[in-house]
Parts: C-alpha cells; sequence; structure tokens
C-alpha cells in the first residue's frame, strides 16, 4: 500500500471515530473550522403537507467536509438525532433548520424527483425518520421508492455565508442548477 493510501485510510478510520462535536471544534484557532454535511437513505418515502417520513430509513448517517479538510464517515442515527439538541452546542440544527435536497425514485419516471426543503424536528418512528418540512423547491411527492436526503451542514458559520444554506437550487448555494 503507498503511503497516501496508509494516510488515508488513517484519516477514514479516525473520522470514523471521531464524535461529531470534536470535529465542529478544533483544539486550536489554527486549525481548519469543519462544516459537515449529511446523507441519510431511505428503502421508500411518503410525504403529506407537513412531514416527510423516510420509511426504513438506513441505521447510519453519512458525513463528510469539503475543502480545506475532506473527510468522511458515519455515525449512527442515534448520534445524528443528538445534533439537533442544545447538547450539541451552539451550532446545532434546531436553532438553524437545514436546507436539505431530497431525491425520490418514482416508478415510471425517467430521473429522481428533487425537492429542496428545510427540514425540522426530526423524530424516529420504528424503522422510520420523520421530519416536519417547509417546502423552498420544487413538488413534494407523495410517495416513492429508494430515497436520499442531502442535508445542508452544521459548523461554524453555517452554509456559504450568513443566512445562506449550501444544498440546494438555483440562488440558495451549490446544488442543482
Amino acid at each position: 500500500m503507498t503511503t497516501r493510501r496508509k494516510f488515508m485510510a488513517a484519516a477514514a478510520l479516525t473520522a470514523a471515530a471521531t464524535p461529531i462535536a470534536t470535529l465542529l471544534n478544533p483544539a486550536s484557532a489554527a486549525d481548519p473550522k469543519i462544516q459537515l454535511m449529511f446523507v441519510q437513505s431511505a428503502e421508500d418515502f411518503k410525504a403529506d403537507a407537513k412531514t416527510l417520513r423516510l420509511v426504513n430509513v438506513a441505521p447510519q448517517t453519512i458525513y463528510f467536509t469539503d475543502r480545506p479538510v475532506r473527510m468522511a464517515g458515519h455515525i449512527t442515527l442515534q448520534d445524528y438525532m443528538k445534533e439537533w439538541t442544545a447538547a450539541a452546542g451552539p451550532d446545532n440544527f434546531s436553532k438553524d433548520p437545514p436546507n436539505a435536497t431530497l431525491s425520490v425514485y418514482e416508478a415510471g419516471k425517467k430521473e429522481n424527483v428533487l425537492t429542496v426543503v428545510e427540514i425540522s424536528k426530526p423524530v424516529i418512528d420504528g424503522k422510520d425518520l420523520v421530519y416536519t418540512y417547509k417546502l423552498l423547491e420544487g413538488t413534494m411527492p407523495k410517495s416513492g421508492g429508494a430515497t436520499a436526503l442531502f442535508i445542508d451542514w452544521i459548523g461554524p458559520g453555517g452554509g456559504v455565508g450568513v443566512g445562506f444554506h449550501g444544498v440546494g437550487a438555483g440562488r440558495r448555494g451549490v446544488g442543482i442548477r
């Protein structure tokens, strides 16, 4: 194994074993600030006018970062839920609900349906994860198959600037055009 591959493997193991709070709060001011983005996947999807349901959601939530420090890993759904509380510190989702892009497979459609929402108040219901949502762009499907929810970053400073979030469409930030 090359030195670069060994380094990348060690970094991945370290990232996977590091609590989210530790990643967000560097040891010194000289350390780069990290902004985590999350991905949740589910076998099916259902929605009504107020809630979206990730049916049989994966038990792990994937996280990743962008430059200057690139890392990826996963945390349990229970640990992800902790990021919604004040115990997670000042950079928590309850204080600043994230935007998210929902990608839903619908039978008979050539491409997945993409919808941009603001999510809040997550609740684990058996093997499902239910969010309250506010529609930002697109049309919310009533149901679908395989689903991925790409959740905006959390960390010092939020998304791409004060009041803006990085995941989404059009002028809201990085994402679909």
